[in-house]
C-alpha cells in the first residue's frame, strides 16, 4: 500500500516544482526520472557493496552517480549542470537496457535554479524502495493527485488485495498468466512472485539476514545466476538473472529458502514468456516494463494495446487472467469490435467478457468489478451474469466500500472465475468480506480485523474439493462468511443478481418487528420545478451544502442553475451521491410559506406508516448502509451513484408508530447532549490574557533556535526514541541529540509555524526548529501557548511551497510574565482541557448509546453502551 512516507514526499516534491514547473504533467516526468535515476543507482550501489561492479554508472557514466550528484562541497550551478547533462546524455548509456533509455529519451530540466533543484533533489534522496512497487506507488500516487487515474475510471489496486486474488487462483509455473489493464504489472508481479514461492525448497542460510515470503526489502544475499553476486536491500533482487535466498533466524523450520530454486532454467525462462499484460496508456505501458524488470524479466511483454476496440490479440487465450479493469466508460460509450458475445458499450461488461472468453477450457481468472455488475438491471448487465452463471462464474467476493480509499469510496466484487469447475458444479458460492485489515476512511490505517485469510481459506478448500471431484468434502458451516446458493435459485426471475446478501435467509432475523421494503416509503410521483422559471422568487433549497450547514439555503430563483424536486413538510430526504453519502434529514415547515425544493441527488420518501424522524434515523445507520452501498454505480468522470430501484429492495424493520415516537424521543436526548458537546469542542480555545505591566519581549531575546538534523527512512534505525517533525511526532530511532523536552516549530511544508513540544531524549528532523539555547527562564508550556496564539503560520515566506525561517520566528514579540505567573496560566490551560477532552468521550459514549438503539431496532447485537 501508499504508504504514508512515499505520500509525504511525493506531495513535498510537488510542492517545491510547482512554481518552476506549473504544467502538472511535466512535474510527473520530472519526479518519475528523479525516482529511477536514484533507483538505478540504489541497484549499482548495493552489488557494489557485496564486491560487485556497477552497471548503470560505469565507465563514462560514473560521474553521474546519484552519490555524486549528492556530494557536498557541489555548488549549486554544478549540480544543476550535471544533473540536467546527466539525464540530457542517459538515453546513450549503453550500460542501461533499452527500456530504461526510452524513459529518459527526450528527458531535459525544463528549469535552471539551483536551490529549487537541490531542495528537490534532497526530497528524492529520501526515497527508499523497501520493495520495487515502491516506483509505482509513487506514480500512481502522482497520477491520482493529478485526477488522471480519476478520470480513467482506474483505480489503483491495493497490495493485499491483489495477493489475495492470485492466492485463491493458485496460478502454477506452467500455466499463461495475462492482465489484460496491467496498469502497473501488480497482478503480474504478484503472480510471479507466488509461483517462486511455491517452488522453493527450505535451505540453510549463514548469518540471521533474510527476505521475507513476500520478497520484501530484510537484508539478504543474492547469488548471482551469471556474474557478479549482488547484494538488495530493496528486494529488486540486484540484476535481472539473480537468484534470492529468503530466511531469518529464528523464523521456525523451514523459513529459510532459497527462492525459486526449485524451477529449473527451462522452467524459469519459459515461465516469463508465460507473463503477458495489456495496457492502452503508453505511460502504464512504460511503468510496467520498469517495474518487471526490476523484478528479474529481462524482457517483460507488455503491450501497448487497446483491449477492447483491437482484434489483433483477440486470438491468444490465457491459463490464469487476473484483472482490475477500468470501471469508466467514455462519453458515448465504448465501440468495441462485433467479436464480444455480450454487445455493450459499458467498459466494465466488456472486460468481464472478454477475460471470460478469453480463458483456456481449465482457465480461472479473478476480476475486480464496480458493483453494477453485480445487480444493473439492464439488459447487458444481465445477459452478462447470465454467462457467467452458466458457464464461468464459481464464487463472488464482496468487499467493503472504501478498499479503493483515497482515490474512490466505490463498492466492488471480485468474479472468482473457473471454467472447468463452473461447468461441473450447480452451485455458486458468496463470500462477504467486511474487514480486509485496513480503516475504510481516506488514510487506511491498519486494524486488527482482516476476514481476507478466512476468505482466501473458504475459496482454496471450495475450489479444491470441486477439483477432485468430491464437492461433498466441502462443508460451507465451517465458514460463517461464505453462503453456496443453487443455480437455478439465481436463475430463478431472469434477473441473476449477483449479491449475497439477496439469498441470505435471515439477515436481521433477530428483530423483533417486521421487515418491509424501504421503497413501500419511497414518494411516488415528486414533481420537479426549474426554478429559473421564477428568478425573483425566495426558494428554500434542501442542499447537500445546505446539510453540512445544517440549514437549508434560502436562493432567489435565478441563483439556483438546475431542475429541483419539489418537496414539503415531513418528506424524508437521503442523499444518494458519492462522497456525500449517509446524509439524511427531515424537511421542515417554513413560516412564510415559501417553496421548498431540493437537489435531485436526494431520494424523497414520504408515509403514514412511518415517522420521519424514526425513518432518517435508520436510512443513515450502518445497518441500512452496508446494503446501501450495494446498491452504488458509475465512477470515473461521472459521480458515484445509489440506483434508487435496489435501494427501495432493502428491507427494513417498522415497529408501531408509538414505538418509533419512542426511539426518536430517546436518540433525539442522546443527540442533545452530543450537539452540546460538540459546542464545546467548536468554541473553545486557550486564551491568555495580557496584563499591561507584563514586558513585551522579542523572541531572540528568550532562546535561540536551529534547525533539526536530517534522518530519512534510509537511516532511520528502529528504536526508542521519538522522532519529531513539523508535524509532531513522526517515529522512533535508535539515537536521541536532545536530553530534555524541547519546542518544535514547523519550519517548512503544510505544517509550516505548527508548534508541539516534545518528550525528553528526542531527535527531531530538519524540517523543524528547536531551542539550542534559553536566554531567560521560561516556562515550556506557556512558551508552546504563546507562540499558537501568534499563528506563526501567517509569517511564513510564500512561493513554492511555504517556510519560516529562524530570524522571522525570533522577530516576534510575546507577553513575558513572572515563571510563577506563567506556570499558574499553564495550570489554568490544562485544566480546561481536561475538561475538553472529557467532552469528546461524552461524544463518543452518547454516540454509542444511538447506535445501540438502532441496533436493538434491527435485531443486531452490539457492545453495551456504557453508562455516562
Amino acid at each position: 500500500m501508499l504508504d504514508t512516507a512515499t505520500k509525504r514526499r511525493i506531495d513535498t516534491a510537488r510542492d517545491i516544482l510547482v512554481g518552476k514547473v506549473p504544467d502538472p504533467k511535466s512535474q510527473v516526468e520530472q519526479i518519475t526520472i528523479a525516482l529511477i535515476y536514484k533507483f538505478m543507482d540504489d541497484m549499482d550501489a548495493e552489488a557494489e557493496e557485496l564486491g560487485g561492479h556497477r552497471k548503470f554508472f560505469a565507465g563514462d557514466y560514473a560521474r553521474y552517480g546519484w552519490a555524486k550528484l549528492m556530494r557536498s562541497g557541489l555548488g549549486g550551478h554544478e549540480t544543476l549542470n550535471l544533473y540536467a547533462e546527466a539525464i540530457a546524455r542517459m538515453p546513450e548509456n549503453p550500460g542501461i537496457p533499452p527500456l530504461f533509455r526510452d524513459i529518459f529519451k527526450n528527458a531535459y530540466l525544463p528549469y535552471r535554479d539551483p536551490e529549487t533543484l537541490r531542495a528537490f533533489l534532497k526530497i528524492i534522496d529520501e526515497f527508499e524502495y523497501d520493495h520495487s512497487e515502491r516506483l509505482g506507488d509513487a506514480f500512481e500516487y502522482l497520477l491520482s493527485v493529478l485526477g488522471s487515474q480519476g478520470d480513467a475510471g482506474q483505480f489503483r489496486t491495493p497490495r493485499h488485495i491483489i495477493d489475495f486474488i492470485v492466492a485463491v487462483l493458485d496460478p502454477q509455473k506452467h500455466e499463461t498468466v495475462l492482465d489484460p489493464a496491467c496498469g502497473t504489472a501488480g497482478f503480474l508481479i504478484s503472480a510471479w512472485k507466488h509461483i517462486l514461492k511455491q517452488n522453493s525448497s527450505p535451505r540453510p542460510l549463514a548469518g540471521d539476514d533474510c527476505m521475507d515470503a513476500g520478497g520484501r526489502a530484510m537484508p539478504g544475499v543474492i547469488a548471482e545466476g551469471r556474474g557478479d553476486p549482488g547484494r538488495s536491500r530493496s528486494g529488486a533482487g540486484g540484476p535481472p538473472g539473480t537468484q534470492r535466498w529468503q530466511g531469518c533466524e529464528g523464523r521456525g523450520e523451514g523459513a529459510m529458502q532459497r527462492i525459486g530454486d526449485l524451477l529449473t532454467p527451462d522452467e524459469r525462462g519459459r515461465l516469463a514468456r508465460n507473463f503477458k499484460g495489456y495496457d492502452i496508456s503508453p505511460d502504464m505501458v512504460r511503468l510496467s516494463l520498469v517495474n518487471l524488470y526490476l523484478h528479474g524479466f529481462t524482457d517483460p511483454h507488455i503491450f501497448e494495446y487497446d483491449t477492447l476496440t483491437s482484434q489483433e490479440r483477440w486470438h491468444e487465450t490465457a491459463d490464469v487472467i487476473l484483472a482490475n479493469p477500468p470501471f469508466m466508460s467514455p462519453k458515448g460509450g465504448i465501440r468495441p469490435h462485433n467479436r464480444f458475445s455480450v454487445q455493450s458499450k459499458r467498459s466494465e461488461v466488456l472486460f468481464v467478457d472478454y477475460m471470460a472468453e478469453h480463458l483456456t477450457p481449465n482457465g480461472r481468472a479473478g476480476i475486480i468489478v464496480p458493483e453494477g455488475i453485480i445487480f444493473q438491471s439492464q439488459g447487458a448487465y444481465r445477459q452478462l451474469r447470465k454467462l457467467l452463471v452458466e458457464d464461468y462464474l464459481i464464487a463472488v467476493v464482496s468487499l467493503p466500500a472504501g478498499v479503493f480509499q483515497p482515490y474512490s469510496g466505490v463498492k466492488t466484487s471480485i468474479l472468482i472465475l473457473d471454467k472447468s469447475l463452473a461447468r461441473a458444479s450447480d452451485s455458486i458460492a458468496f463470500v462477504k468480506v467486511q474487514n480486509d485489515g485496513f480503516g475504510l476512511g481516506a488514510q487506511r490505517r491498519a486494524i486488527d480485523k482482516n476476514d481476507l485469510p478466512a476468505a482466501a481459506a473458504a475459496l482454496q478448500a471450495l475450489r479444491h474439493s470441486r477439483a477432485s471431484g468430491n464437492p461433498g468434502d466441502f462443508d460451507p458451516s465451517h465458514y460463517p462468511d461464505l453462503l453456496v446458493v443453487e443455480k437455478s435459485r439465481i436463475a430463478a426471475n431472469g434477473d441473476y443478481n449477483l449479491s449475497g446478501e439477496r439469498y441470505r435467509e435471515g439477515t436481521v432475523s433477530n428483530t423483533a418487528y417486521s421487515l418491509v421494503p424501504v421503497g413501500r416509503f419511497m414518494k411516488e410521483g415528486v414533481k420537479t420545478v426549474d426554478p429559473r422559471i421564477a428568478p425573483d422568487e425566495l426558494f428554500e433549497l434542501w442542499s447537500i451544502p445546505a446539510f453540512d450547514a445544517g440549514s437549508p439555503e434560502l436562493l432567489r430563483g435565478g441563483e439556483i442553475g438546475s431542475q429541483k424536486k419539489v418537496v414539503a413538510p415531513g418528506d424524508v430526504l437521503l442523499s444518494r451521491i458519492i462522497p456525500h453519502i449517509r446524509r439524511g434529514w427531515v424537511v421542515r415547515e417554513n413560516s412564510d410559506g415559501r417553496r421548498q425544493i431540493a437537489s435531485t441527488e436526494w431520494i424523497v420518501f414520504s408515509s403514514d406508516e412511518v415517522v420521519p424522524g424514526f425513518l432518517r434515523q435508520l436510512l443513515v445507520s450502518d445497518f441500512f448502509h452496508e446494503s446501501f452501498m450495494q446498491t452504488i454505480t458509475g465512477v470515473g468522470g461521472s459521480l458515484s451513484r445509489a440506483n434508487p430501484a435496489p435501494v427501495g429492495e432493502i428491507k427494513i424493520p417498522l415497529p408501531p408508530l408509538e414505538v418509533q415516537r419512542e426511539i426518536v424521543a430517546e436518540i433525539e436526548g442522546y443527540q442533545k447532549v452530543i450537539d452540546g458537546a460538540r459546542a464545546v469542542l467548536d468554541h473553545y480555545r486557550p486564551h491568555i490574557p495580557i496584563h499591561p505591566d507584563w514586558p513585551m519581549v522579542l523572541l531572540g531575546d528568550v532562546f535561540k533556535l536551529s534547525s533539526g538534523r536530517g534522518l530519512t527512512q534510509t537511516n532511520m534505525k528502529e528504536g526508542r526514541y521519538p522522532v519529531y517533525g513539523g508535524n509532531g511526532r513522526t517515529g522512533t530511532h535508535s539515537e536521541y541529540f536532545l536530553e530534555k523536552a524541547n519546542i518544535v516549530i514547523g519550519r517548512v511544508g503544510a505544517y509550516c509555524g505548527a508548534v508541539h513540544i516534545t518528550e525528553p531524549k528526542a531527535w527531531i528532523t530538519d524540517n523543524g526548529l528547536y531551542v539550542t539555547e534559553f536566554k531567560q527562564k521560561i516556562d515550556l508550556g506557556y512558551l508552546a501557548q504563546v507562540l499558537v496564539q501568534l499563528n506563526l503560520n501567517q509569517f511564513a515566506k510564500v512561493g513554492g511551497q511555504p517556510s519560516i525561517s529562524q530570524a522571522t520566528v525570533c522577530e516576534r514579540t510575546i507577553p513575558l510574565p513572572p515563571l510563577a505567573t506563567q506556570q499558574a496560566i499553564v495550570a489554568e490551560i490544562e485544566a480546561e482541557q481536561a475538561l475538553v477532552n472529557a467532552n469528546r468521550e461524552l461524544i463518543a459514549r452518547f454516540e454509542q448509546k444511538i447506535q445501540a438503539t438502532l441496533a436493538r431496532v434491527w435485531g443486531e447485537e452490539t457492545p453495551a453502551a456504557p453508562e455516562a
